[in-house]
């Protein structure tokens, strides 16, 4: 079975989704589950986890319901507020839907460089191992060695990083980021998803070949057996289609045995995230 293991959907609006600016124009609309449907049948992608777009408990409501109307959608990385004192009755609310998976923050645009290491935000991650939930990492790299500090807090708590903690890939910049990637993969609850490397690129001029450093630093550190497929749907438009990513990766992996490419294309995100 073939995973892509992050993608997105939303229905769009200024106002929910601010973030998508105006230089952002292939992904100002709206993107749903019969969309992508048609791009993984078309590369033989079995089944997708979805990743949470907007900070509120609506949705990880709305994300659940998409995934009890679509069977393909096998996962979902929601999101609680985890500083609230309360988180335990907010994952309760949830508890007894099967395709919870996982809970995310966008730890990358908070102000505090250190929110990860706030007493009440690890009280809401000690209480994600109670509800057998994975925590996804949304970082840039400059948050490496604060990450590694968090997770070693968490030894029992499994750790899924979005994107290899988005490299100065534009800039070609390899160090630290390669440094500190080594270092947190030594931490075995730590898993990594190869995605989202396009678009820290140039979106315009970027090649494979600017990115394969970065693919076989982390393809090294974890090995395959952490690594999972993801494409970042939609983001990723913004600087290449699905299937082109796909074939990419297929072709970064391709010198991996049989058994350890389909670790990479289905089988590690099966297993980290008990799909």
């Amino acid at each position: 079975m073939k995973i892509d293991a992050h993608h997105h959907f939303w229905k769009y609006s200024p106002a929910e989704y601010g973030w998508i600016d105006e230089s952002m124009n292939a992904i100002r609309r709206d993107f749903l589950p019969g969309d992508l449907k048609a791009l993984i049948d078309a590369v033989g992608i079995d089944a997708v986890v979805s990743v949470q777009a907007r900070q509120t408990i609506e949705e990880t409501r709305c994300l659940l319901e998409m995934a009890d109307e679509n069977d393909f959608i096998r996962g979902v990385v929601g999101w609680v507020p985890l500083i609230c004192p309360t988180v335990s009755d907010s994952l309760a609310q949830f508890a007894s839907n099967s395709k919870l998976k996982a809970v995310r923050h966008v730890l990358q645009d908070e102000a505090d460089e250190n929110y990860m290491l706030r007493g009440d935000f690890n009280k809401g991650i000690a209480a994600l191992r109670r509800f057998d939930l994975v925590y996804d990492v949304l970082i840039f790299e400059r948050h490496l060695p604060q990450t590694i500090k968090f997770v070693d807090k968490h030894p029992q708590q499994v750790f899924v990083l979005d994107h290899v903690a988005k490299p100065e890939i534009r800039h070609n910049v390899l160090d630290p980021w390669r440094e500190n990637i080594q270092v947190l993969a030594r931490r075995e609850n730590v898993y990594c998803k190869l995605s989202g490397l396009v678009t820290e690129a140039n979106h315009r001029s970027w090649t494979p070949d600017q990115l394969r450093p970065y693919v076989e630093v982390v393809l090294e550190a974890f090995g395959a057996n952490r690594i999972m497929f993801g494409s970042d749907w939609p983001v990723c438009l913004l600087a290449c289609e699905y299937k082109r990513w796909f074939s990419i990766v297929t072709d970064f992996i391709s010198t991996l045995s049989p058994a350890e490419q389909k670790q990479v294309l289905g089988e590690t995100a099966i297993r980290a995230y008990r799909l």
